[in-house]
């Protein structure tokens, strides 16, 4: 099963979540604001892989992450559901949560 790590305050996370709800594709989303168990978690997964190099050095946080059960982390979402055949249908005119205005 797909797991996400995200966040209710991340505006990226919500319309991650709100396009995979729409095509009914089935996945774990743990926030990781809810528990220090959460936290401690996602933070083990970001410190540990490559892929969140390019966070680390630009002080961001990640989100949202997602852990496919057969492939690797990604925090490409779009990126994911493209290759899964599943079009973009929400779109949210948010900010960005980063001080750079690139994301979290």
């Amino acid at each position: 099963m797909l797991v996400i790590y995200g966040s209710p305050l991340c505006p990226d996370c919500r319309v991650c979540k709100a396009n995979l709800d729409a095509h009914g594709v089935t996945y774990h989303y743990i926030d990781i604001n809810e528990s220090m168990r959460n936290l401690k978690a996602f933070l083990k997964l970001r410190d540990s892989l490559p892929v969140f190099e390019p966070c680390r050095k630009a002080g961001s946080v990640g989100i949202p992450a997602l852990v496919p059960e057969d492939g690797p982390v990604t925090l490409d979402w779009e990126g994911w559901m493209k290759q899964h055949g599943l079009p973009i249908v929400c779109r949210e005119n948010a900010p960005a949560c980063s001080i750079d205005g690139k994301g979290c």
